[in-house]
Order: structure tokens, then sequence, then C-alpha cells
């Protein structure tokens, strides 16, 4: 069985950075994108950013500039990078990936931006 595990949650002052990680495990034969998206109270679930196969990304235009999405293949794990904070990035960040044709979803961490 296939599994997302994210790592890196937790809280940080505005200006601050933080750096999620998430591993793929199980009986991995293809993995095509991965990506983070994430959800804040009351709000809708929201893709953050995207990296396929090939190393293309994406990014939605709230974090431009200020994250940064990478893959590590040998790893199966993706990373993004959250520089320059905001109190309006606090959320739950959930990893997602299309592994073995089957859409996965972590279990989520919590960021939370404050001071």
């Amino acid at each position: 069985q296939v599994q997302l595990v994210e790592s890196g949650g937790g809280l940080v002052q505005p200006g601050g950075s933080l750096r999620l990680a998430c591993a793929a495990s199980g009986s991995i034969f293809s993995i095509y994108a991965m990506g983070w998206f994430r959800q804040a109270p009351g709000k809708q679930r929201e893709l953050v950013a995207r990296i396929i196969s090939g190393g293309s990304t994406n990014y939605a235009n709230s974090v431009k500039g200020r994250f940064t999405i990478s893959r590590d293949n040998a790893k199966n794990t993706v990373y993004l990078q959250m520089n320059s904070l905001k109190p309006e990035d606090t959320a739950v960040y959930y990893c997602n990936s299309g592994i073995n044709g089957v859409n996965c979803w972590g279990k989520g961490t919590l960021v939370t931006v404050s001071s």
C-alpha cells in the first residue's frame, strides 16, 4: 500500500521560513506529479505548487516568488520551501501525488503563521 507522509509544519512568525517534506513509500512503480495543496479554516482546498516528473513546476499566484517546490526522485520525496511567510499562509498543507495511476493524499501538516 502506498503512503504519503508529510513533515515540517509548525508555528512561525510572519516573514519566517519553513520547509515541508513529503515522502512516498510502499510499492511504487510510477510517480507522475507531486504537489502541495492547502486548506485554511472555512476555505476550499487549493493548489499551492506542483512538479511533474520532467521537472516542470506551477505555483498559485499567491505564493509565486516566495515558495519553491523541488523533488528528489531517488527518494520519492517532494519538498516545499516557504519563505516570507504571511498570516494568510496559515493552513493545513496536504501532499498529493499520482502514484501507480492513483491519486494519493497525505494526512496533512499544519502551518501556522502568527506573531
